[in-house]
């Protein structure tokens, strides 16, 4: 595709909805469900096991059994909204969720928890990318989409912070069963909303026959790397099934990129991830969620365990970083995109993120909420929400119509795949340090409150390990960001990666270094 201006819109895909505002609420509202149960759980894990009698060494299932669905599962959701439409597959999904949500509250025992949460990914996997190409196809104006997708990335940024709030409430004050039953308010609204506000652009659908090959190379080689990562946090790096999971993910993964090649109409376009700036957006932003995913785990136990919060306050006390996501996605994000290149939004949005977990690397038990780590969690926030915003955008523009479903799985498959190696990699780090100070300090305490003291300032000892770890990830992630998306402001050139350019296409340039 040539350097110039994406052609101006014809009259069906090009056609602006009149209801794409109204329309943006109800996909908010799936995104902010599908968001908060991701962390909204965790709370609810404790008294959950409890009841149900789950095993400690089972009870990692309730958060796997979800992650090995979602995560193996977006690419082929992400085609299947190609394939059958968006708002289909949207509806579908919101009352897949609903349904799964309601067993999973009615679970009495283990089993059917574990398939409740597995049912609840395989929904989750449908819902996500169809939210996202929704917002790609409806909002083709430059300064509308950018207002757009800043509310989508603030959602995106800040729904797990508002999930450990809700989760906490729920959990200290009804029973942790609603933290399931919260989300079929939320799916019926957004299920019913869409149904009648949504009117997808024509002409959009990839009709092409199902690259069968393709979703079972795909699916397998994301559940075994999914697998892999949280078998590593249980198991540890050098298990024999952890190292067999990341050979079987890699083969797996390589057979999948060899067959997409070759294949006439594949699962995964290749030109969809080898142009420069999505592949820049889609790394990045899988590395900031790397060190954001830790971060979460870190400071909820701290605040739980080192402070003594109760889950409401720890919920509470996150508010700065949804304040901070809100104001760089929507004010500073959206703002700026017209005006300045995504890079210059991202690499610097990383770097705000970096100096946020910088200061949280002088954690200490005695350490001050007011003085230490409010302005971090603003800063990580308004780092975060400035970046995500251009990055989403970005992610889906200068698809075809017939790839945005592909494209929005992409960018949510790199944020569970992110997550999983986050949550593993940097709770390693952590349990490593934490040990070492231990077996170096312990000995020198005589008294009960002295191993205490010892245990706390281990365990602080191992969460700062790992969160310098989280900063220098962030600092690639802003590196990553400069050097590989070239795309200009939004309303000089086109993105390349599309076989043609699409006639909805949003002009966005790539400037030759």
């Amino acid at each position: 595709m040539s350097q110039t201006a994406a052609k101006a819109p014809d009259s069906t895909l090009g056609a602006v909805d009149p209801n794409r505002w109204k329309a943006l609420v109800f996909i908010a509202l799936a995104q902010l469900m599908v968001v908060l149960d991701a962390t909204i759980v965790n709370i609810a894990l404790p008294s959950a096991q409890q009841d149900l009698g789950i095993s400690d060494g089972n009870r990692q299932w309730v958060v796997t059994a979800y992650a090995l669905a979602f995560g193996g599962l977006l690419l082929f959701g992400g085609r299947i909204a190609d394939l059958w439409g968006r708002k289909r597959t949207f509806v579908l999904g919101l009352a897949g969720f609903a349904a799964a949500s309601a067993l999973g509250g009615a679970a009495t025992n283990e089993a059917m928890m574990f398939g409740s949460r597995a049912l609840q990914g395989v929904f989750g996997a449908l819902l996500a990318p169809a939210a996202l190409s929704l917002l790609a196809v409806m909002f083709t104006d430059g300064k509308e989409r950018a207002k757009a997708f800043g509310i989508y990335g603030a959602i995106a940024g800040g729904g797990g912070a508002v999930g450990l709030i809700l989760g906490g409430f729920l959990t200290e004050y009804l029973d942790w069963r609603w933290t399931f039953f919260v989300n079929i308010p939320f799916a019926v609204v957004a299920a019913a909303g869409a149904y009648f506000v949504i009117r997808e652009p024509k002409g959009g659908r990839n009709r092409s026959p199902l690259d069968v090959p393709g979703v079972v190379l795909s699916t397998l080689g994301l559940v075994a790397l999914v697998y892999g990562f949280t078998r590593a946090e249980s198991d540890g790096w050098s298990d024999a099934v952890t190292v067999a999971m990341f050979v079987a993910s890699a083969v797996l993964l390589l057979a999948f990129v060899v067959v997409e090649s070759r294949v006439k109409a594949p699962l995964l376009p290749l030109r969809v991830v080898t142009e420069r700036n999505r592949g820049g957006v889609y790394l990045s932003l899988g590395l900031a969620i790397i060190a954001m995913f830790g971060l979460f785990l870190f400071l909820t136990y701290y605040l739980q365990i080192v402070k003594g919060y109760s889950p409401v306050k720890t919920g509470f006390a996150f508010l700065p970083m949804i304040a901070g996501m809100i104001t760089g996605s929507t004010q500073i994000g959206t703002r700026l995109m017209t005006r300045v290149a995504p890079r210059l939004l991202m690499g610097p949005g990383f770097l705000v993120a970096a100096l946020g977990m910088l200061l949280l690397t002088q954690l200490e038990i005695s350490s001050s909420y007011a003085a230490l780590l409010l302005p971090a969690m603003l800063l990580l926030g308004l780092g975060m929400g400035t970046a995500f915003m251009p990055a989403m955008s970005l992610a889906t523009l200068g698809v075809e119509p017939r790839d945005s479903g592909v494209a929005s799985a992409m960018v949510n498959t790199s944020q569970q795949v992110g997550g999983a190696i986050g949550t593993a990699l940097l709770n390693t780090i952590a349990a490593s340090a934490t040990t070492s100070y231990l077996a170096d300090h312990i000995g020198g305490a005589t008294s009960r409150s002295q191993q205490q003291l010892v245990q706390l300032e281990a365990m602080v000892q191992g969460y700062t390990s790992a969160i310098w770890f989280a900063v220098g990830i962030l600092v690639v992630a802003a590196v990553i960001a400069l050097t590989f998306v070239n795309a200009g402001r939004p309303g000089t050139t086109a993105v390349t990666g599309s076989a043609e350019t699409a006639d909805d296409e949003v002009a966005v340039p790539v400037v030759a270094h």
